[in-house]
């Protein structure tokens, strides 16, 4: 099979690419920009494009399959060029579903939690040697690509985000999957750039649900009212299975399960991580694992890449950086630590980064979202919402939407790392929140430097 990719650069993207390359596809692409780690982890396998930039040469009648990305335009020369010789044309999540269609197909849904979910229980499968293919969100210990598609693994796990497949195919991803076993974690509103009124975005989720094959299985949190009534409301012809937070215990600053298997102790923490847990016992569950080889794998996962990583620690203060950006992922990550630790004071420091979180409209969402914190920092960067052409935001406009007259609102890295080594963290846990980078402040450093 030989495929060519329009905009090979992307997370997703590459990691396909390199799937098919390791099935032994020939494969092509290209992009106008590629940054790392895309870059080195293509050109290590020859797949880094040569020159940059569009080019219609690259497309000729011989290539079984064109996969476009997201970052490419519809006007895209290539893709034209595509189109004119009547090549077949996917997006990336319809060519996942051509590589996966006589698979059993696990999709994990939510506005949350869905990485999270999706790598325990990879995790768990991995230990406990059940062959799958995969397709997640974020670089997972103990693996090397986001993306595997083998001939024989009759299995496959796919994150099912809810975001547009393509420049051409404005359907959500997780709408072309036809999922076999299904999970929806929760439905709080995203992607308003998209999704512009919360029924819409809901909606989504009412057709995901209607897509589960017939006979199938939908595992949802019971917890959730908006996934509770998307589930249980739909006609569709399939098994519904219910979860919720299961019985734990925190000793020490550690969570342990309490489950019929005994006393289980657990590297992650957090009621969102704990459900997130139990979820993802259901699929494994599903797919033949026992309770007990379950607990035994989950011990030692230590969470997906940027939620709540521990970046240093001590005996008087602890850091942590997650990758929470959305109201409801906000609210549940602060909470996280703040009962894990209850007896430290939580500085909790958010950047506004993406569409949703920088438009004023939406902004309100996150009220309340941060009131657990013993001081909550609010950090944005002017020139991005001039990037993203949206109206500029005052600091006072910021402290009303999230409710808290003592909230510190900053729109300078530098002020903002100043700010932060100034405290006195005796007694202290940070917890650094984005989707971005703070603007290249090196949270590593800051860490350190926190933790003594």
């Amino acid at each position: 099979m030989k495929t060519h990719f329009i905009a090979i650069g992307g997370s997703a993207m590459h990691n396909l690419a390199l799937a098919l390359h390791h099935k032994g596809y020939q494969v092509t692409g290209s992009d106008d920009e590629v940054f790392e780690p895309s870059k080195s982890r293509l050109a290590k396998y020859g797949l880094l494009p040569v020159q940059m930039g569009w080019d219609e040469d690259n497309i000729s009648e011989d290539i079984d399959a064109v996969i476009l990305g997201m970052h490419a335009r519809a006007d895209n020369p290539e893709l034209l060029k595509a189109q004119k010789l009547g090549l077949k044309i996917y997006s990336y999540p319809e060519y996942i579903y051509e590589q996966t269609k006589d698979k059993t197909r696990v999709v994990i849904g939510g506005s949350h939690g869905k990485t999270t979910i999706t790598a325990m229980i990879l995790h768990v499968l991995n230990k406990c040697g059940v062959d799958t293919d995969y397709m997640v969100g974020a670089q997972l210990a103990g693996f090397d690509t986001m993306v595997k598609l083998t001939e024989q693994a009759p299995v496959v796990i796919l994150e099912g985000d809810e975001y547009l497949s393509s420049p051409i195919d404005r359907r959500p991803k997780f709408h072309l999957y036809k999922p076999n076993i299904a999970l929806i974690s929760g439905i709080a509103w995203d992607h308003v750039n998209v999704f512009p009124t919360f029924n819409n975005y809901v909606e989504q989720f009412d057709i995901f649900v209607d897509l589960i094959e017939k006979g199938g299985k939908l595992i949802y949190c019971e917890d959730d009212t908006e996934v509770k009534k998307v589930a249980e409301e739909s006609d569709n012809d399939i098994t519904r299975l219910p979860y919720s937070v299961p019985p734990h215990v925190i000793e020490n600053g550690m969570s342990f399960l309490l489950t019929d298997e005994g006393k289980i102790p657990l590297k992650v923490f957090g009621e969102h991580n704990l459900i997130n847990l139990n979820g993802a016992r259901l699929v494994c569950a599903n797919l033949g694992v026992s309770n007990k080889d379950f607990y035994n794998a989950i011990q030692d996962f230590k969470g997906a890449s940027k939620r709540l990583e521990l970046l240093g620690s001590s005996d008087t203060a602890a850091v942590f950086k997650d990758f929470a950006h959305s109201p409801s992922k906000v609210k549940a990550t602060v909470e996280a630590v703040q009962h894990q630790f209850d007896n430290r004071q939580l500085v909790a420091c958010l950047e506004l980064h993406t569409f949703s979180s920088l438009n004023i409209k939406f902004l309100e969402e996150y009220r309340n979202s941060m009131k657990v914190a013993d001081e909550a920092i609010v950090y944005f960067n002017p020139h991005t919402l001039e990037h993203k052409k949206l109206p500029a935001l005052t600091k006072n406009e910021v402290k009303k939407a999230f409710d808290r007259e003592d909230l510190i609102v900053i729109t300078d890295s530098a002020e903002l790392n100043e700010q932060l080594l100034g405290m006195n963290w005796k007694q202290k846990n940070l917890l650094m929140m984005s989707s971005g980078t703070f603007d290249g402040l090196n949270l590593e450093q800051l860490a350190s430097s926190v933790v003594g």
